[in-house]
């Protein structure tokens, strides 16, 4: 079996529970996911199946989510499952968070929460954390292509927030700096992830809907679908010098990072441009 799937994940499951659920389902360990959602989020987890694990590094990582922000309080992981740190009795109105999510749009810096699983010399933030140590957390650099408010509720001071962003950024984190900067506090108490890369909410299916190997089949995303990359047609010629590995002489492609190799509409291989050659660097066989 090869191919991507388009899961919902539910609350309270890890990415790891995830791929655990379909390795028992399709009894197959070559099984991966790629854009980490933590127990506390739901929404969009790609999951590939086979050799389409090898396709991971080329799925574009742009990310959308929906945020819920509760307004008034800061805990110390930034949602619902820390402590409280801080509450302000303080109400602030719609023109006020709208004005204030200015602030994240485009590139920013970012401090993850210490309850992240970030490594810093090699141990993870949250684990720090946990045994009461206080570590040096440098600041990211991450990119907000958008941030709408989509619903403010004055009387219960809660926002819900579209953000389009990309690869690593904490939308923890912006709930709580969002708080920070209102002089109110806030934290995330729920998270949807919308999108990664073509993967969209609209066309997901929730994981415990996958209860067959049929329903897989019946499923199954053909990499070609949701890879963006250029696509090269191979004749029959060309797919027995690329099913070796072989170059090909590039007559037509301008430089690109990557492109796909595919024949009868299935992926055969990745390759790069190179000196007028096209460079096979993955071979996919018998997908």
């Amino acid at each position: 079996m090869f191919g991507f799937l388009n899961v919902y994940k539910p609350v309270g499951k890890t990415s790891h529970d995830v791929v655990a659920y379909f390795r028992k389902l399709l009894k197959i360990k070559q099984i991966g996911h790629t854009g980490t959602l933590d127990p506390f989020a739901e929404g969009v987890l790609p999951i590939c199946i086979g050799k389409a694990t090898r396709l991971i590094e080329y799925l574009p990582d742009d990310k959308a989510y929906l945020a819920f922000v509760q307004l008034g309080k800061s805990t110390e992981t930034y949602d619902t499952e820390g402590k409280i740190t801080f509450e302000s009795d303080k109400k602030v109105n719609k023109e006020d968070v709208l004005k204030n999510l200015k602030n994240f749009e485009g590139e920013i810096n970012q401090y993850p929460p210490k309850y992240s699983a970030i490594k810093v010399n090699g141990k993870k933030l949250y684990e720090y954390a946990r045994e009461g140590k206080t570590v040096e957390i440098k600041a990211r650099q991450v990119k907000i292509f958008k941030i709408e408010l989509q619903d403010f509720d004055y009387t219960n001071q809660t926002a819900k927030i579209y953000i389009e962003c990309s690869k690593g950024t904490y939308i923890r984190s912006i709930a709580n700096d969002l708080g920070e900067n209102l002089g109110c506090g806030g934290y995330l108490y729920k998270l949807i992830r919308t999108h990664v890369g073509k993967f969209n909410i609209e066309n997901s299916i929730k994981m415990e809907d996958y209860k067959n190997i049929e329903m897989v089949e019946n499923n199954i995303i053909q990499p070609v679908e949701m890879l963006n990359l250029p696509i090269y047609e191979l004749n029959d010629y060309e797919l027995e010098k690329v099913s070796h590995g072989q170059s090909l002489l590039n007559k037509s492609i301008k430089y690109v990072d990557f492109i796909i190799l595919v024949y009868n509409k299935r992926i055969k291989a990745i390759a790069n441009i190179d000196n007028g050659l096209i460079k096979v660097i993955k071979v996919f066989e018998n997908v």
